[in-house]
């Protein structure tokens, strides 16, 4: 028997593969409703709003919706890998690695089990870390690499042991892993800030409860950093068994000096931009203009309702802490900006479907100059050719050759200009002055 919440082994997993046709699987775009063709963000999107609708526990004792939602999370991890895809793309399930399928997550047999921190670590390709009660939770922490993930264990029994705190309503010192804070509206100024430092890979909570009026103007939540720290804001919901389960989840990005996220609740569509997918997938510099928009996909939630919501902040730096100030505030104040938004969102739509016909365009008309590019090259060095070969035939128009007129000239030369001999070098010896015989006269003495 395979662990709760994890996959069978090979063995298992080979006899499930040999009882495939009598229940055949179903085309991964089909299950997740796109387009063989979608984004990244646009499959991403798909699978969030599918498994929250079928999610176990949201769907208690209904079979139904729990094979739906294993069917869901199983198309997402092959279109969610761009390996895999590719390799579904050409070969369809068989091509697909078993290896890769090793550990995955099963909602299904944990449904009594609080949802937490969905795809807050690229590293667990499931759709969602479960936090449950301390004795099912640690069995649940045995089938993971604690090598691996020492810090992500490390946050989440602390996350497990302080929620169930929660459930008692009971507040906790600075000093844990997870600090849980909670603040009302105060209608007097419509706003709610607070200044706070996050340890790296820990939590702060924030439980802000949201009347009809506030619900109705709209909900704005920022949290900023001046710093340029990574960090996440978080927003979950409340389940009906009092769990938590993330819905949405920003990523901070740099703007100016410092670093921000956003969440907007202003009850009609909104948009998230991502500016790293771009760069992801983008293999030249066109690729990643023509893919610069991907990024701009619309939110789960738009508008929030009336009660109580939780907001996180998920410190994100690998060495230190992260100061940051959390805001939240009513939109009611705020209609000229949102109007404002609203409408450069829909101009952002409307350029984003301009690129992506200009692209096609553009790659047409690249192709094209490729084509005369190579075509250029081709006749100046046909042209260069031909004038090569033009100015040899016009050397041939001579009586004299010129490899004949070199060995004539060669000839001659042999026969006019013998080769001198080299006389040996004269080594005689030459008188030297002071070796000169001096005639001296004798003459007699007188």
């Amino acid at each position: 028997m395979p662990a709760p919440g994890f996959s069978s082994s090979k063995s298992e997993k080979k006899a499930d593969s040999n009882n495939a046709p009598n229940n055949p699987r179903r085309d991964p775009y089909e299950v997740l409703g796109v387009a063989r063709n979608a984004t990244d963000q646009e499959i991403k999107s798909a699978y969030r709003k599918l498994a929250l609708r079928y999610h176990p526990d949201k769907n208690a004792n209904d079979a139904a919706a729990a094979d739906v939602f294993k069917e869901v999370t199983f198309a997402y991890s092959i279109l969610s890998d761009p390996n895999k895809r590719h390799q579904y793309d050409t070969s369809g399930f068989e091509a697909i690695e078993a290896e890769g399928q090793e550990l995955e997550l099963d909602l299904s047999s944990l449904s009594t089990v609080n949802t937490m921190f969905a795809a807050l670590f690229r590293q667990m390709r499931s759709a969602t870390i479960l936090a449950s009660h301390h004795s099912s939770f640690a069995q649940l922490l045995k089938k993971v690499s604690m090598t691996k993930f020492h810090n992500l264990f490390r946050m989440l029994v602390n996350l497990v042991f302080q929620l169930r705190q929660l459930f008692l309503q009971l507040f906790w010192r600075r000093h844990l892993m997870v600090q849980l804070l909670f603040f009302r509206f105060r209608w007097g100024s419509q706003f709610l800030e607070r200044s706070d430092s996050v340890e790296k890979q820990c939590a702060h909570f924030y439980s802000v409860e949201i009347t009809e009026r506030e619900a109705h103007a709209g909900v704005v939540c920022r949290v900023c950093s001046s710093e340029k720290s990574k960090f996440k804001l978080l927003y979950f919901e409340q389940e009906e068994n009092g769990g938590l389960s993330l819905v949405l989840q920003e990523d901070s990005t740099k703007t100016g000096k410092g670093a921000s996220a956003g969440m907007f609740f202003l009850r009609f569509p909104v948009y998230r931009f991502d500016p790293s997918h771009s760069i992801s997938v983008a293999k030249d510099p066109d690729s990643a203009f023509f893919k610069k928009l991907d990024g701009f996909q619309a939110c789960e939630v738009n508008e929030l309702k009336p009660g109580i919501h939780v907001f996180a902040v998920y410190g994100d730096n690998f060495f230190k802490s992260v100061n940051y100030t959390i805001e939240v505030m009513s939109a009611e104040n705020f209609s000229v900006e949102t109007r404002e938004l609203q409408d450069v969102e829909a101009k952002i739509l409307t350029k984003r479907a301009e690129i992506s016909k200009f692209e096609m365009e553009y790659r047409e008309v690249l192709a094209r100059f490729r084509e005369m590019t190579d075509r250029y090259a081709q006749e100046m060095k046909g042209i260069d050719e031909l004038l090569k070969e033009r100015n040899a035939i016009h050397a041939l128009y001579t009586t004299n050759l010129p490899s004949k007129r070199t060995t004539f000239k060669g000839s001659r030369c042999e026969e006019e200009c013998p080769t001198k001999e080299k006389k040996p070098r004269d080594r005689s010896r030459k008188k030297k002055w002071f070796k000169i015989h001096l005639k001296v006269d004798r003459r007699k003495a007188c």
